[in-house]
This record gives structure tokens, sequence and C-alpha cells, in this order.
């Protein structure tokens, strides 16, 4: 692996993967692979992922939980963020659960060899058939938002002849602010999740009430991209009043840098934060859960483009061949990324670099500093490894990207990039 400069690391933030460098070519690498050589071969726009920083934020999050010693905590990745199977498989293998949030979810994390006994159902709105496909393939835990859905569980529950009982989790809303963006906070008193806390008994006592389903415990989630570790420990103090349970889920949420000006918590505080806060406010308890997604995978891939024109219209705009059709997160919600160009990264041209959509919001990075771009450049924006795969779509006729891993110096696509075919194979004719 070619060896980087002092001067060079210096220009990769925390917000890149955890291998990247600036390699003897002056580009910038990922996994020992060198991204301009990379975009040539597999063409752009595509997501390369970090193999290793993947399997390395698994195992911080496996280590912390067992520094905390009992009672066991398990750790499951929230499939939400990059729903993609390789990484399912991946995140398996290394003895993670899985959070699925939909049918299709609960498809893929069973197909990339998760057992059934780890994967937790969640969902506002789960449909007769999910809660069906659940049931038929005896998943750990489904996590029960609302009275309708304890209703529809029970009569399905009820036509089982094995006599099995499904374990269960009763979502609560904790009334705890995730200061993140609202469009991100799931945990304020006015939320579309779970029950309000003064409902919280009324449910308990209706799943108590219902043959064949056995309650567990109770789950709570405040939000995602939280940078500060004090509303995690607010968590289980808003749960303390129903205390004992055998299970407590915390959720996720911890929050990743997606520039040099932000500075997470590390994972180990994130799980001691929360073990330690259990302990104190919930008492005694067989098993604590945590759903990590985003901090898991963000900052473990980066999107390469290729730069398609520079103009001037009072700002300097830098076009490239993709944008809101593999991420559509800064028009979502203003989500902020970085961007380098790949073979020049630094700079200090003042660009705003923009996809190539029929929509003015389109948008990727407002305020990006480039060296003198110009057409045909390689560039790459960092921290796209969640919610940009698991969004990606079909506007304009765009080809969602392929997810390239990258280790050791070798590349492998692990998903194809679509093909126009793809785009006409739902067609009745």
């Amino acid at each position: 692996m070619a060896t980087e400069t002092k001067e060079a690391q210096a220009t990769l933030s925390a917000a890149y993967p955890r291998s990247a460098r600036i390699n003897a070519r002056g580009a910038i690498e990922v996994g020992g692979c060198d991204l301009g050589q990379l975009a040539r071969e597999l063409g752009t726009p595509a997501y390369v992922v970090d193999e290793q920083d993947l399997r390395s934020r698994a195992r911080a999050y496996l280590d912390a939980a067992q520094r905390v010693g009992l009672p066991e905590v398990a750790v499951a990745f929230a499939a939400k963020a990059f729903p993609c199977t390789a990484v399912l498989e991946l995140f398996a293998a290394e003895g993670l659960w899985c959070d699925v949030a939909s049918g299709g979810e609960l498809a893929l994390a069973l197909a990339a060899g998760f057992p059934a006994q780890r994967v937790i159902l969640h969902g506002n709105a789960k449909s007769r058939p999910e809660l069906e496909r659940a049931l038929e393939a005896a998943i750990g835990l489904i996590v029960i938002d609302n009275f309708d859905e304890i209703a529809r569980l029970g009569e399905l529950v009820g036509r089982r002849s094995d006599g099995e009982q499904q374990r269960v989790l009763i979502r609560a809303t904790p009334d705890v602010a995730g200061q993140t963006h609202a469009k991100i906070s799931t945990g304020q008193a006015d939320s579309k999740f779970g029950f309000a806390l003064e409902d919280v008994p009324a449910a308990i006592e209706a799943v108590r009430a219902t043959p064949g389903l056995q309650l567990r415990g109770l789950h709570a989630h405040i939000g995602s991209q939280i940078l500060s570790l004090e509303p995690f420990g607010a968590i289980a103090e808003a749960l303390a009043p129903f205390a004992p349970m055998p299970v407590w889920d915390l959720g996720g949420g911890l929050g990743v840098a997606y520039s040099a000006d932000q500075q997470p918590p590390a994972i180990s505080d994130h799980v001691a934060t929360l073990a330690a806060s259990a302990r104190e406010q919930l008492g005694e308890h067989e098993l604590l859960l945590l759903e990590p997604g985003r901090a898991l995978v963000a900052n473990g891939c980066v999107t390469i483009y290729t730069v398609e024109s520079v103009k001037r219209n009072v700002s300097l705009y830098v076009a490239v061949d993709g944008g809101m059709s593999d991420n559509l997160r800064p028009m979502l919600y203003g989500a902020r990324y970085e961007a380098a160009l790949v073979e020049r990264p630094g700079g200090e041209c003042e660009c705003v670099v923009a996809g190539k959509h029929c929509e003015s919001g389109d948008i990727i990075v407002p305020h990006a500093r480039l060296a003198e771009p110009r057409a045909g450049d390689i560039l790459c924006t960092p921290a796209t490894g969640a919610y940009t795969f698991a969004m990606a779509n079909n506007y304009n006729g765009a080809l969602r990207p392929p997810v390239i891993f990258c280790a050791e110096g070798t590349a492998r696509v692990v998903c194809r990039r679509e093909t126009e075919q793809d785009l006409l194979a739902r067609d009745v004719r």
C-alpha cells in the first residue's frame, strides 16, 4: 500500500473511512483501492465501501458491550441505514442482531443469514402480511407500536396450532428530545412512533391479556444523528416507572462526523452511557438491546462521481453525474457533506457541487472547496454509507449505483449497477 505524507494525510477528515489516505500518486484511496482508477474501471456514480471499516465499528460495539458486564448487551444493526445484502451478511457474520422495519427488510435480513431469533421487527404501521411473515419466520421480537397492532397480532397468533408464544416489546414515546433535525427526531411527545407514556400501562395490560403474546419489555428510540451523550442518558429515566422488565431496548441514534467540525462521542462511551443508565434506572434485567445504524455504516462509505460540467452563474457550479437519485439526504433535510476531487484533494476554489437532475434543489454540497475543478475530474463525498443506498431512486430515469466493497487493495462489486432493462422490468404488457 502506498505511503502518504503527513501533509496529505491532514487533508482527509474523520468523515472518511478509517483506511482512507492519499497515496503516492496524490489520489484518495479507500481500502487500498485508488478511487480514480476505480471510477475508470467500474464507472460512476458508485458507493465505495471500506469493508474493514464496517467490521471494526461492529467489533467496537461488541467489545464495548462485553466490557459493561452483566446483564447481556446485544447490538442490532438498524437495516434501514444500509439495506444491502452484502452489508447485512457482514454484520450477521460479526454476530450482530438485526432491526428491520418492513417485510422487505425482514426478507433481506433472513436471506443475509441472520438467525430469526436475532431479528427485531419495528414499524408504526405494520401490515397483516408483514406480521404473518414475522410469525411464520419465528423472529425473536416484535415491537408493538399501537393498540390496533395488539389486536391484529393477537388475532394472528390466535390462529396458530403450535401453541408457541410470540415475544414482544412495547414501544414507548419517552418525551426526550434528541437534539437533532426535526425530520429524524422520534422521541418527542408528539411523534408518529409508539405509545405516549400515559398510555403505556394500558398497552402493557392489553398485551398481557392477549393469549399468545409474551411481553418481554419496552423499547424507546429518540432520533438519529445525535452528537451528545446527554439525551441518551435520559431514555432509561423516562422508562423507569415501568421497571422491572426482563428486556429493555434503548434504540440507536449515535451521530457520526459528516464534516471536519463534527466530533461525535466514541462508540464505547455511547454503550457505557446507555448501560450505566439502564443499571441505575431500570433495576434487574436480563437483556439490554442497542440498535445502531448510522454509526456502523455512514463513515465506511464514499460516493464517487464524474464532473460533467463547470460553469459560473454567480456561484461556480460543479455538476456531477449523480445527485438526488443517489443521495437524497441534502434535499430531504439539509444534510451536510464534504467533497474533494479524488486526484487533487484540497484546494480553495469555492464551489457548489450540483447534481444532474431537473430540480433547482438538487445540490449535494452547497459550500465546497475544490482544487480548480474541471470536466472529467472524479469527485467524492465521504460519509455516504447511511440512508443513501436505502433512499436511492430512479428520478429522471437514473440508474441506481453499484455498491463496491474494498479491502486490502481488492475491489469487488457486491450490488451491481442498474440497467435500462431494470427500469422496464416491472412493466405489464
